[in-house]
């Protein structure tokens, strides 16, 4: 029996009003359940627009995005959003029990405060993420890569389907990019995830699959992205650094 998508872009192409050419052309992507798929490509090539019609904040020209057979705009529950850190207000006066909690709104009740179900789901989502210790913590104080678990564990109380990240390791080191990655591989088990970003090499240790984003959407394997893919990807030489750890 074929396992349904939990996510289906079916040649969805995408122009902003006035715009002389399309952002996205003709792009066709289907991802299965637990499946955990990278997204990559250069700057302007439409990877922030492609998550915007993911998430339902718009809609595609031509073509049809439907999340587990829904539009998108009606499944946004089913999705658990990690914003790059950069655009967090990180001098926001809340601790990081405060602000994974936030995840459960749109599904708790609207008056009399969490319940203790709510409270239970922050509380396992703060110890997959390893921030059960911290829960007290101001955001604040935490460092790039302690933020960006808690911004997970936030994603994850809303018990989400599908947890897509936006550039996750953007402005933190390097080893704090491996245990960002580690983490999200052992998320894997029982999640589907979809993670944008510009480093490849790295990324490909990890997802299962490469889908490689300049207007047009190609995927690969793993094994398949090759110098001369990147090179046609980004228009230009590109040299492809395998990190050691």
């Amino acid at each position: 029996m074929t396992v349904p998508s939990v996510l289906d872009l079916e040649h969805v192409s995408f122009s902003y009003p006035g715009a002389s050419s399309a952002i996205l052309e003709d792009v066709s992507l289907s991802v299965q359940p637990g499946e955990f798929l990278g997204i990559v490509g250069p700057n302007g090539g439409g990877k922030t627009t492609l998550l915007k019609l993911i998430l339902g904040l718009l809609e595609p020209s031509s073509g049809r995005v439907r999340v587990n057979g829904r539009n998108p705009a009606l499944a946004r529950r089913q999705i658990g959003y990690v914003p790059q850190t950069a655009t967090f207000l990180r001098d926001f006066p809340i601790c990081v029990q405060e602000a994974v909690l936030l995840g459960r709104l749109g599904r708790t009740r609207l008056l009399g405060g969490y319940t203790a179900h709510d409270r239970r789901i922050a509380q396992q989502a703060m110890e997959k993420t390893e921030m059960l210790t911290l829960r007290r913590q101001p955001l604040g104080n935490l460092s790039g890569g302690q933020l960006q678990r808690a911004l997970i564990a936030r994603a994850l109380a809303s018990e989400p389907e599908v947890l897509i990240l936006d550039e996750p390791t953007a402005n933190i080191d390097l080893r704090g990019e491996r245990d960002i990655f580690d983490l999200l591989k052992a998320l894997q088990a029982e999640q589907t995830i979809i993670v944008v970003s510009h480093d490849i090499a790295f990324i490909s240790k990890y997802v299962t699959r490469v889908a490689c984003l300049n207007r047009t959407l190609i995927c690969h394997s793993t094994e398949a992205a090759t110098s001369a893919v990147i090179e046609q990807l980004y228009g230009k030489s590109v040299h492809v650094i395998r990190h050691a750890h």
